[in-house]
């Protein structure tokens, strides 16, 4: 995938987690994925692209569960790939399993609007 379909993801770690997700002033969606994992390329294509369409409105951030194994647990995330939806720090959804780009734009949509 070219480098600049990334551009508007956000990386994040076990060390800026808190900071990056859950000090948020608006929503963040996290990508939690592994390299190992051909589902989770499978969608991060459409999440590079949702994450440009959402600029500015809510914020899609990565997680490599195996190079941040201490947030996955924390999370309690079991399958891959899973989104995990924070807002004002509060985990208040999540999506299990890969779905279509229009699927995961309508989920992230309902959550601008709670």
């Amino acid at each position: 995938m070219p480098e600049v379909a990334h551009a508007a993801l956000v990386t994040v770690t076990d060390d800026s987690f808190d900071g990056t997700v859950l000090a948020a002033d608006r929503p963040v969606v996290v990508d939690v994925w592994a390299e190992w994992c051909p589902p989770c390329h499978a969608i991060s294509r459409s999440l590079a692209e949702l994450a440009e369409e959402f600029a500015g409105r809510l914020t899609i951030a990565t997680l490599d569960s195996d190079e941040n194994p201490a947030t996955t647990r924390r999370y309690q995330v079991m399958s891959l790939p899973t989104l995990l939806v924070f807002r004002r720090g509060e985990l208040v959804g999540s999506l299990v399993g890969a779905r279509p780009k229009n699927h995961l734009r309508q989920a992230l949509e309902r959550h601008l609007e709670e």
